[in-house]
């Protein structure tokens, strides 16, 4: 499979500031990829060098395989930003038909204000949208160029419930047609459920990269808690456990790959517990493990 996107060796820096170090980023063409990261990670500079709006202090950065700042490959690319400058003044049909006409092959009007599941509202000023359908309208205007490639930056943001399954059985349509998607977003449930492949992004750089599985099991594939007299070092011997902690209340808390091999043994050998609790790693908790600052644990140390 073709990369769509590639990012090789990336600096981008503001003044003293440094947004990006060093970043290597392929995206494969036909994939939704996920890019995650906490506030100031580099995914939004990261996206706006793809789109062309800037250019790397340092290093590579190609867009179906030529240059974003390229008028012809800039016309390939749809974008909905976190913020959008949509015309207030035009109704919703007038504002999605105006920017159909900035692009050689556009999608039919109808068809992108189908996709945003704008129809009911195509004949309402952009102005009069409630929060939720202006981040619809940001996708109609973002897709009605018919592009190859769709860079979106927290999409759902404001969206009710109902939009939210509506974004996404449109961004389903679109990839099943073999655009090029990558997105960024807080709502990681949403990634989990949507994406091929996620990566994460912590100071200006990928900590990791795979499918949803594949991060969930960097987690531990499970999280199993519950109540007993064993202090953090005899939690941390049971067979299996990758972490271990004990909370204020003294709940152990801990990730195995192998739940099943832990009970089996806690059973084994008669050790008393309760308040039982097994539950599999999401992918917010693989998010909150690799971005989490390195910690170093003794028997007395407790979470909150």
């Amino acid at each position: 499979m073709t990369n769509a996107i590639e990012l090789a060796g990336v600096d981008k820096t503001f003044g003293r500031v440094t947004a990006l170090r060093g970043l290597n980023l392929d995206v494969r063409a036909g994939e939704l990829t996920a890019l995650l990261g906490p506030n100031g990670a580099g995914k939004t500079t990261a996206i706006n060098l793809m789109l062309g709006l800037g250019a790397p202090t340092a290093g590579q950065v190609s867009v179906l395989g030529g240059n974003p700042r390229r008028d012809d490959v800039r016309r390939r690319i749809g974008s909905m930003p976190q913020e959008s400058a949509i015309p207030l003044a035009l109704t919703v049909r007038e504002a999605v038909t105006l920017f159909s006409h900035f692009y050689p092959a556009p999608l039919a009007p109808d068809h992108a204000l189908a996709l945003a599941d704008l129809g009911g509202v195509a004949g309402r000023r952009a102005g009069a949208l409630s929060g939720g359908q202006k981040r619809r309208l940001a996708f109609a205007l973002a897709v009605v160029g018919n592009p190859e490639v769709l860079l979106i930056d927290e999409p759902t943001t404001g969206m009710d419930a109902q939009s939210r399954l509506a974004f996404w059985a449109a961004v389903s349509e679109l990839k099943d047609a073999g655009r090029t998607i990558l997105l960024t977003t807080h709502y990681l449930e949403e990634a989990e459920r949507a994406a091929d492949r996620v990566v994460v992004m912590n100071a200006g750089a990928v900590l990791a990269d795979g499918t949803p599985e594949q991060l969930r099991s960097q987690a531990g594939g499970a999280r199993v808690r519950f109540t007993s007299d064993l202090v953090l070092a005899e939690l941390q011997r049971l067979p299996g456990v990758d972490t271990a902690q004990i909370d204020s209340h003294g709940h152990a808390d801990l990730r195995t790959r192998t739940p099943e091999a832990l009970l089996h043994h806690l059973f084994g050998q008669g050790t008393p517990f309760s308040e039982l609790e097994v539950s599999r790693a999401s992918l917010e908790d693989a998010f909150l493990v690799l971005t989490a600052p390195a910690t170093t644990l003794s028997d007395k140390d407790v979470i909150a």
